[in-house]
């Protein structure tokens, strides 16, 4: 079997639960070599991130481009780019079409609530990187940051497509808004929607919730997921629909888990299967 190549510019997670180590990982699971670029070192674990180290651009570009020089990357993904220059950097990349298939997952602030990304990145990537990218996956809040609203006026699925509608608006051929991180919300309960639109098509792509602390890095492994199956040749919704099960499935799998005080890692290779 010759594997396909991917590629993922996105930061570390020293817990090892999201960023860097749960796309590699992702990749792995669906038969795919991964590639990276690292874009920022995180002291972080299951509880909390406590400090942060952005790359500097110029160095994530090196990166990319000692991979793409030698690699033929078949879909790429974007996770968190930290700085507002470094955003408008990989647009560059991709407007030279060396970033195929690309999937942005717009990382603005961790699930604990510490920021990850500086001052003017929702209007770089607004600006700059959304219009080129395959589909981007923000979650609520991150979507709500992007198209300049509150996230406790989203309560219930037209709240959503507002979003995405929005959210298209910016360039990118589909949007994915998750549902996932709002249980509290009337948006989620007991459920785990996600809308995605594009192609002039909305999808509801819903599962139940599974009850479980073990989510760290779902929406990093989500995309990476996406990316895999558009470098496998799959359609943005098969790709989508196949990622969203693939996470399903992790969670499940890790749901009685033990690995650190607080949101621990998804099953990204099925131990538990």
């Amino acid at each position: 079997m010759q594997p396909i190549t991917a590629l993922t510019i996105a930061g570390s997670d020293s817990g090892g639960g999201a960023g860097i180590q749960a796309d590699l990982r992702t990749f792995s699971a669906f038969g795919v070599h991964g590639t990276c670029a690292i874009t920022a070192i995180t002291a972080q674990n299951t509880l909390s991130v406590s400090a942060v180290l952005a790359v500097d651009p110029e160095l994530v570009v090196a990166q990319v481009e000692a991979v793409v020089a030698d690699f033929a990357v078949a879909a790429a993904k974007t996770g968190m780019l930290a700085r507002p220059e470094t955003v408008v950097r990989v647009a560059e990349l991709a407007r030279r079409g060396v970033l195929p298939h690309l999937v942005v997952d717009p990382v603005l602030v961790s699930s604990t609530g510490q920021s990850l990304m500086e001052s003017g990145g929702a209007e770089a990537y607004r600006d700059a990187l959304l219009p080129f990218a395959d589909v981007v996956t923000p979650n609520l809040r991150e979507a709500a940051v992007l198209c300049g609203v509150d996230v406790g006026d989203v309560n219930d699925l037209e709240d959503m497509v507002s979003l995405a509608q929005t959210l298209l608006s910016f360039g990118p051929r589909y949007v994915l808004v998750k549902g996932g991180h709002y249980s509290r919300s009337s948006v989620t309960k007991n459920r785990a929607p996600d809308i995605l639109m594009g192609g002039g098509e909305v999808m509801i792509l819903d599962a139940v919730r599974i009850d479980t602390i073990n989510d760290h890095g779902t929406g990093c492994s989500l995309a990476a997921a996406i990316c895999a199956g558009l470098g496998l040749g799959r359609s943005l919704p098969e790709a989508t629909r196949d990622a969203k099960s693939f996470v399903l499935s992790a969670l499940e799998g890790a749901a009685a888990w033990h690995l650190g005080h607080g949101h621990g890692p998804i099953d990204h290779l099925g131990w538990n299967a």
